[in-house]
């Protein structure tokens, strides 16, 4: 069973995946903003981009669009911290990991739900 409740601490992130439906264009873009962004922070943590049906066993944090969250949820490992968001130009998700990891808080699934 699916931990729906996962918690990672910020100093325990290690791989950020960006699930889409096939694994180009919006979660490439998405994948590489968050890149610059870690990078200016001078966080050493890997962005990749994949399939919502190929998310690697070592992801930390998968960030995907609310419709395939539920789906991101039941591939992903159990540790991983599964973040949805509903707009790719103004990702909440993205915004809410970044601000979590450079107060080193622990992140967890329910914080993109809140409004």
């Amino acid at each position: 069973m699916v931990n729906s409740m996962a918690v990672k601490h910020a100093n325990d992130v290690r791989l950020v995946v960006f699930a889409c439906e096939a694994g180009m264009g919006s979660s490439l873009i998405g994948a590489n903003q968050l890149k610059k962004k870690l990078s200016a922070l001078g966080r050493d943590i890997r962005v990749i981009h994949s399939p919502v049906n190929q998310i690697p066993a070592d992801a930390d944090i998968v960030v995907a669009h609310e419709s395939l969250a539920e789906r991101a949820r039941k591939v992903a490992p159990a540790q991983a911290v599964v973040l949805k968001f509903k707009n790719f130009m103004n990702n909440e998700a993205s915004d809410r990991l970044l601000k979590s990891l450079q107060a080193g808080e622990d992140i967890t699934s329910e914080a993109s739900a809140k409004p």
